[in-house]
């Protein structure tokens, strides 16, 4: 473990007289300012690329078309960014928007409602942690946090806060994961035995390389010490440099490359279609094989999580080779549910295994391919949605109904950081979910099954499974009466 991450580790203690300053600061504004504007009113932290682009561009579009939401201030350690973000909410949507280098001085002067974040991934949590504790509803870019002891810290302050959070992955708002789960919860594919995903890429000039750096980005007119979060431990001071600043996701410090930044999309939304939340023991592996650009994080990455129901779930991906993808999807026993469709047409495939196996009537279940589709139409603009779904669960104060609320976002976390870790420090590490503590693995988890298997227990089950012991059980052939141990030269056959 480095200096950086034992510093992460211990962010809560290092930042805990922040977070009281600007609640307390926060709690003063609202009481001066109360009822001083009937509408929602959002700030900005982050309008960088994808702050700007999606964020601000999106919530833009929602407030022009009549939602009772006000743009109000932007912050943002770049002057670019700033001024790009404020100018563009100024013409768009009216009214002055303040602008801020420090987002504790946007919380504590600007009345805020709600947040929406879109800084580097080694932000979040403090940024996240501290406007909840203000009082303020967060919408938070993927990933929802960096280390998974800032995700269990995240879920227990949002909890007790009340406030609804939406983690920024778009994807979640398509209605094809839970027009899955249905179908899984029902029993179409009966045992869930497996899931996996992936996210591919290329480029020929390596990723994360096409953000483009500027001779505009210099000391001046960017706060580097801010960036890198050095009083609060997150990074540790170095020289300024553009490729960090505009390409962080390459570093460790900032990022976790794929794990984080593509991992997460896929790994969210198989969550969400199979039911399954906390992996129990996660391996990762990989290597840069490729891509020798002055980059920290793998250019191959493969994740392999196991879970206390009995299901495994497989996350592969190349960043340099992307014509051939895994195929997304989901395995039971009696069948497989394959991601095989566009987004837009809210279809999966449905393939089931042979009727020999099964024991399925084809009358009932036909072995054939069946194309499937979710009753829901899918959003052709699925960030605009996500961030709709977020206005909607605050106006109606129902901080589960937002599609990826934080505890689903936690255990994403969980997955793809254990992943990095594992890969990063050749270990295999262990979750506990009711202690929600890592550990070193062991052999207690092959022991585990094993001890199942001589008992003859039963399958475990999905969270939501309410098919009973349909697809989970093998049948005993004849011969299998011959089985068992000779006690004293007895035959167990008799």
């Amino acid at each position: 473990m480095d200096s950086v991450d034992a510093s992460r580790r211990t962010f809560l203690k290092t930042t805990a007289a922040g977070v009281a300053a600007t609640s307390l600061a926060v709690g003063a504004a609202k009481s001066q300012a109360a009822d001083a504007n009937s509408k929602l009113r959002i700030g900005f932290v982050g309008v960088g690329g994808r702050g700007f682009g999606a964020h601000v561009k999106s919530l833009s579009a929602i407030a022009n078309e009549g939602a009772n939401i006000e743009l109000v201030a932007v912050c943002d350690v770049y002057e670019h960014n700033r001024n790009r973000a404020a100018d563009y909410i100024e013409k768009e949507n009216d009214g002055k928007v303040a602008r801020y280098v420090d987002f504790r001085e946007m919380y504590a002067k600007e009345n805020l409602d709600a947040v929406s974040i879109g800084t580097p991934d080694h932000w979040h949590a403090i940024q996240a942690i501290e406007a909840m504790k203000g009082g303020m509803h967060v919408y938070c870019e993927k990933p929802m946090v960096k280390q998974v002891e800032e995700a269990i810290e995240l879920v227990s302050v949002w909890k007790s806060s009340g406030k609804v959070f939406q983690v920024g992955v778009q994807g979640t708002s398509l209605p094809i994961w839970d027009a899955a789960r249905e179908k899984i919860d029902a029993g179409l594919l009966g045992k869930v035995l497996m899931f996996q995903t992936e996210y591919f890429r290329n480029s020929d000039i390596g990723q994360w390389r096409y953000y483009k750096l500027s001779k505009e980005m210099t000391p001046k007119t960017i706060d580097w010490k801010r960036f890198l979060g050095v009083e609060e431990g997150l990074a540790e001071d170095q020289p300024f440099d553009r490729a960090v600043f505009a390409q962080w996701r390459r570093f460790w410090e900032f990022g976790s490359g794929m794990y984080t930044d593509l991992f997460v999309h896929r790994t969210t939304a198989m969550m969400k279609a199979t039911g399954l939340r906390f992996p129990a023991r996660v391996t990762g592996s990989g290597g840069l094989y490729l891509e020798y650009d002055g980059r920290q994080v793998p250019d191959v990455a493969t994740v392999v999580a196991e879970f206390n129901e009995g299901c495994q779930g497989l996350v592969s991906s190349t960043m340099c080779a992307s014509e051939t993808p895994l195929q997304q999807l989901v395995r039971g026993h009696n069948g497989s549910i394959v991601f095989d469709r566009p987004d837009s047409s809210g279809e999966f495939t449905f393939v089931p295994e042979r009727p020999q196996v099964t024991h399925i009537s084809p009358t009932e279940l036909p072995y054939e391919k069946q194309i499937m589709k979710a009753e829901k139409e899918a959003p052709q603009d699925q960030t605009k949605a996500h961030f709709e779904n977020w206005i909607t669960a605050i106006e109606e104060n129902d901080p589960q109904s937002c599609n990826n609320p934080p505890d689903l976002g936690a255990a994403a976390i969980v997955l793809v950081n254990l992943g990095a870790r594992s890969y990063r420090e050749g270990k295999i590490y262990q979750f506990d979910d009711e202690t929600m503590t890592v550990s070193e693995a062991d052999g207690s988890w092959s022991k585990k099954w094993e001890k199942i298997s001589k008992e003859r227990g039963k399958p475990a089950h999905i969270k939501g499974w309410n098919a009973g012991d349909k697809g989970s059980t093998i049948n005993n052939p004849d011969h299998q009466s011959l089985e068992g141990p000779w006690v004293d030269g007895k035959d167990p056959a008799g």
